[in-house]
């Protein structure tokens, strides 16, 4: 780092830029670090608005940016991107497979792309963590599918290991979520700010950094993607919700939350927080969107709940306070909700 601080007091006409993995950045342990002199910038996987400009699909992308109303979309326009959003769950966001299908449209490479960021990340496990570790990081790494596969998708240690405990695991969980190679959702007891003041530390769900890699190292093969709608309902519907959550960590400040309750079940997929309100958040892998669990929630919490977002194969449309959004619209979730509420506003103060 010390170059930079040189580049700054010395050379200021000159602009440095450097890139490098979190794993050997942030969790390395540098001699010295210049400290004001550096600017950071995180970079996920390409988002699908991303995927649909990068596989020249520009039309579609700047069709969605014009969305402003609540009303469902041409057919001439959702159908397309229906079937975009599935290429997009078999190459994930990763810019190396998204590349080997834009570019060269070769499944194998892309498969062969996802594979080498797979392997290349479990080498760095066995490089940077204790050494002791490292069948830990690993066993984890690999139990996520397994983990989502299930109905109720709260992280279970002994799903890694048949009697492991969470204090054996739990550092070695940590360390995955600290490099920004899983997502950590904690369950929250209520909609209340601030948010973590209603996180259950003891229940989380853990979902991938990216969708592709999900389906990768679910040894899910590319053939689902002309299979209907397979895709969307493999394991639980999984990919579907780990693409969702990818999404809205890019667009919301605060890391989304979920919402559980026992006897009887019921779980909203997500809490989001929009400015100073909590958005409760139905994940639907079908056009099946009847959801109980969305309105257990607002009997619950009734005046502190504006609106209910559900995220499905359905057309966009606002229903009284649920917002549908097709899935291939979750990249404009912040717009949309900003769009409803205001729908809405005018709705009530109209003669």
């Amino acid at each position: 780092m010390k170059p930079h601080k040189y580049f700054c007091e010395n050379a200021p006409e000159y602009h440095v830029a450097c890139a490098g993995s979190l794993l050997g950045i942030a969790l390395s342990k540098p001699s010295s670090f210049p400290v004001g002199k550096v600017n950071f910038m995180q970079i996920d996987p390409m988002t699908f608005t991303e995927f649909l400009i990068a596989n020249g699909d520009e039309n579609l992308a700047a069709f969605l940016d014009t969305v402003d109303t609540m009303e469902p979309l041409p057919d001439a326009f959702f159908n397309p991107l229906c079937e975009k959003l599935k290429m997009y769950y078999v190459t994930g966001g990763m810019p190396e497979s998204v590349l080997m299908w834009t570019e060269a449209r070769d499944v194998n490479a892309m498969q062969e792309a996802l594979s080498d960021i797979l392997g290349a990340y479990e080498r760095d496990f066995a490089k940077h963590p204790d050494v002791r570790e490292f069948p830990k990081i690993s066993m984890i790494w690999k139990s996520i599918p397994s983990q989502l596969a299930r109905e109720n998708k709260k992280f279970i240690y002994k799903a890694v290991k048949e009697g492991a405990r969470a204090r054996e695991y739990e550092d070695a969980l940590q360390w995955l979520a600290d490099a920004r190679l899983v997502h950590k959702i904690y369950r929250s007891s209520a909609p209340g700010l601030p948010v973590s003041a209603y996180d259950d530390l003891a229940a989380f769900k853990i979902y991938l950094v990216d969708v592709g890699l999900l389906r990768r190292l679910s040894i899910l093969a590319p053939t689902a993607f002309g299979e209907g709608n397979r895709l969307f309902t493999e394991f639980k519907g999984a990919l579907t919700e780990n693409y969702v959550l990818q999404t809205l960590i890019t667009q919301f400040e605060v890391v989304p939350r979920y919402w559980s309750q026992s006897n009887p079940p019921y779980e909203v997929d997500f809490l989001i927080q929009r400015e100073n309100d909590i958005f409760p958040v139905e994940v639907k892998s079908e056009r099946n969107t009847a959801g109980r669990s969305l309105r257990k929630f607002k009997e619950l919490f009734g005046s502190k709940v504006k609106l209910r977002i559900r995220f499905s194969l359905d057309n966009l449309r606002l229903d009284d306070d649920v917002l549908n959004i097709p899935l291939f619209m979750a990249d404009h979730t912040e717009r949309l909700i900003g769009l409803a509420l205001e729908q809405k506003k005018k709705s009530i103060t109209m003669p």
